[in-house]
Parts: structure tokens; sequence; C-alpha cells
């Protein structure tokens, strides 16, 4: 059964906001109580949280589907939808958001790291938010907009200052086992370990967190044995230790052929060259490997690297190694940066942004408006309501869209299409939309709100009707 996911992928959506109410205040007595729809709820957010005591990503693996619940529409007497409740998801501490396409959207380290994953739609203004002192009592209120959904991929990059490389069954793990306390499972046989073993050393004044890397063997960069599914977990290390088997019965090996094709796969695999190598000659409890050990330390030393005898069996070398590695982690954490407080960057708006682009498209044959505001507004729109639709052609026309389409080219009759290919509204364009939204609905009046008239009122209205559509039957009679 697996018990250790280092990569999943993630289909997050975020909460949809509620709907607006278009309501009018009854109460006896008042019969022009005015608007007092309320509004909608915000729909909750896909929020990921770094938390040091998950370790892998196996919740996800068996449950790739998440989804933050939806806010509640808004009610008459003023009263506002509930907002909809954050989906909080825990992940490791060293895991990488990445969108399908590989690129990346946050890098998650320390403990209360948080990413917004998916953003909850704004909740719909109601009616009595809407009015003002030319709209007196809106008969419409705005949707609320949908949330987010997207699909995300989770990596998890092991946050550990020294990584043990080498080939399977090279004594990495019965290392680590007296390094530390961590207990991996140790056993005479290729690819014992299976997923990352971390274990925390503290030598001195120092402690550190050590990690060794399962199934590096030739090719594992491009896929083979296990080791391009773990390779990933070196990349955050401050050191590279090779582990050399001093004492393997394969006759076609020998440590240091082993450690340049371990050398070679990092090299393919990138962004490691920079970080400090130690070797480790292992095993050398067994006289043969001593022996080995002696012959080839001039050489690799010759190399450039710092080389440590040691046996995890008899336990001989270890503290000269957990030594030597404690002062190169505390000299790198020292060359680090010292973190700065949260900076606020600014990033005005350019004087000539008009918050929109509008583009012709010739294989749909429209024009075609794109930006936030236009977009957000379609999506808020009840097209069922004609009101609502004369208030989205007002609102279009204020941003500067009509004037931005004549400018474009646009003529009387041509479609245009606010939004993306997929999800778009396209409509008959018509310069002055000012004048066709007045006739789709009269903002601003409300005939729920109207003071009933009195009987002879009503037949005095009717007779004068009756007086105006004969005289101009009598105007265009000629007979």
């Amino acid at each position: 059964m697996t018990t250790f996911v280092d990569r999943v992928e993630l289909h997050v959506a975020a909460g949809n906001g509620g709907h607006g109410c278009a309501s009018v205040h009854r109460e006896k007595f008042k019969p022009l109580g005015g608007p007092d729809g309320g509004n909608g709820g915000r729909g909750g957010d896909v929020i990921l949280v770094v938390d040091q005591a998950v370790t892998t990503l196996l919740e996800y693996h068996h449950s790739p589907h998440r989804k933050a619940t939806n806010g509640q529409p808004g009610a008459g007497d003023n009263r506002s939808g509930k907002d909809g409740q954050d989906l909080v998801l825990t992940v490791p501490d060293g895991t990488v958001v990445l969108d399908r396409d590989g690129n990346v959207l946050a890098d998650l380290v320390g403990q209360g790291t948080t990413f917004v994953a998916g953003q909850g739609g704004r909740g719909g203004l109601g009616n009595a938010a809407l009015s003002s002192a030319r709209r007196k009592a809106p008969g419409f209120a705005l949707l609320g907009e949908p949330g987010e959904a997207r699909d995300i991929v989770l990596e998890l990059k092991t946050v550990a200052d020294v990584a043990l490389v080498g080939y399977p069954s090279a004594g990495k793990s019965s290392l680590i086992s007296v390094l530390s306390a961590a207990k991996p499972k140790i056993a005479d046989y290729p690819f014992t370990t299976l997923v990352p073993n971390l274990g925390v050393v503290t030598a001195g004044s120092t402690v550190y967190t050590i990690a060794d890397v399962p199934g590096l063997i030739p090719g594992a960069s491009e896929g083979r044995g296990l080791g391009l599914e773990f390779l990933r977990h070196v990349e955050r290390c401050s050191v590279l230790v090779h582990i050399l088997d001093t004492a393997t019965l394969e006759s076609d090996r020998d440590p240091v052929s082993d450690l340049d094709i371990i050398e070679e796969e990092l090299k393919q695999y990138g962004g490691l060259e920079d970080r400090p190598r130690i070797v480790v000659l292992n095993k050398i409890d067994i006289p043969d490997a001593q022996d080995l050990a002696e012959m080839i330390r001039p050489d690799l030393e010759e190399r450039g690297y710092q080389v440590y005898e040691a046996s995890a069996v008899a336990r001989t070398g270890l503290k000269e190694l957990s030594f030597a590695l404690a002062d190169i982690v505390a000299k790198a954490r020292a060359a680090k940066p010292k973190e700065e407080s949260t900076r606020i960057v600014l990033r005005p708006k350019a004087v000539d942004d008009a918050g929109f682009t509008v583009t012709y498209d010739e294989a749909e044959d429209v024009y075609r408006v794109r930006g936030e505001k236009p977009e957000r507004w379609v999506r808020q729109t009840d097209f069922n309501n004609d009101e609502a639709v004369g208030y989205l052609a007002d609102r279009l026309n204020r941003l500067g869209v009509e004037d931005a389409l004549m400018k474009a080219g646009a003529r009387s009759g041509d479609g245009v299409a606010i939004g993306s290919e997929e999800n778009a509204v396209v409509f008959d364009w018509e310069p002055t939309m000012m004048a066709g939204a007045e006739m789709l609905g009269r903002r601003g009046e409300d005939h729920r709100l109207e003071a009933p008239r009195p009987a002879a009122q009503r037949r005095r209205d009717r007779e004068a009707e009756r007086d105006d559509a004969q005289r101009e039957f009598d105007d265009f009679n000629p007979f």
C-alpha cells in the first residue's frame, strides 16, 4: 500500500458567490418602502498552508478533487448572504505549486506559508446597494461570480541541509540510522529504500537535517530506476554527500566509477553544480574494503573532494563526518541573505490603461472585448432581466467600450463578443448603447413602487390614450 506520495495533480474549485436579492420593502401603511434586497455572500477560497507535521501528499493522491463552499444569496429586509467557508489544505514544508504547463505558481517553504490556489467568487449586489440618486428603485440585482476552478500540480521537495546520494545498497540508510534517530528500512538487496528518509543530526551547537535519495543508477535523470522520482528532493540541500560502497561484490563496479556515474546523473538533472561535495568511503569495517579505501583516497583528494572513511556497523568515522557536515551547513546558512521584512510593491497602472482591450477576431468575425471589469460585469448580469441588461450597457458605455469599438472600426450590426472564446457573450452591436439600453428597460423605475391611482384618474388616462390613438390614425389615413 502506498504510504508516501511526493507528486499529485489536484483539482481545486473555489466557492461561487451568492446572488444579490431584488426586493421591495413591504410594510403596512408604507407602500413606497423602497428597495431592501441584500448582497450575496462571498464564495470560499481554497488555501494551501504549510504544516511541518505533514510529510506526504498521500491524502490528495486518494482525494484529488477539493471544493470550497458557496456563498449564500441575499434576502429581503437588507439581509446579506453568509460568506462561504474557506477550504484550508495542509501541505508539507517544501511543496512547489505548478500549473498543468509546468509553470511555478508558488514555492511553499516555512511553517504557515500560504497560497490561495482558488479565489472565491464575489457576491452579487442587491438592489438596495445598487440604488442611488439617479436610480432610486432598481428592479434587479447582480449575480454572484463563479469561483475560480483550475488544475494544479503539487510537488514535494524535501527541505534538508544534507543529501546523501549513491548507488542502491551503498549504505545511505545505515548511515542515517546511526547519525540520527531515524529508523529506515535496511536490507541486503537493491532498492530497499523506496522513499526519501529524513533524520535530524546534532553536532555541537549545530542542528541540521539529513536525507537520502533512493534509487540512483545510470540513466536516473532520464527515468531509469527510482532516481527521477526523487532527485527533486536534493534541490534544496546545502551539501551533497557521495556514499561510495568500498565492499561491493559486483565485478563491473568500483567506487571511483560509481562516483563518476552519479555525478553525471546530477549534471544531467541540473541545478546542483554549486553545491559543495563530500565523499564518504563506506563499509571500511570489511578488511578488503579498508584496503580499497586507502588505495583510492589519494585520487579522490586530488580531484578536490573532502574524503572521509566510515562504517555504520562498526560506528567508526561518524563523529568526524557529522562535525564536518555541521561546519559546511553553518557556513551555508551564514552566507544566505537575511530575510527582509514584508514589502508592499506598488505597481500603478499606466495613464493610458483603459482596463480593457478591443481586437478584431477574423476567424469568428467579431470584435472581442477583453478586460477584468467587462468580463466580470457580464458574469454578474441576469440576461433574463431587461433592466439588468440596460444597466450593463450603461456600465460598458461609461467605461469607454463603445468609443473603443468605434475606433476599432466596428459598425452597426457587427458582432461583439465580451470574454474568452470558450465563454463569451456575443451580441449585435448598435452605436449609442445608452439609447439602446433605455429601450430594454427604464432603469430606476419599478412599477411595484408606483402609488395606486384613483379610479377617476385611471379612467381619464384611458380616454386620453384612446384620443391620442384616434388622432394618429386620422393623420395617417388619407381617406
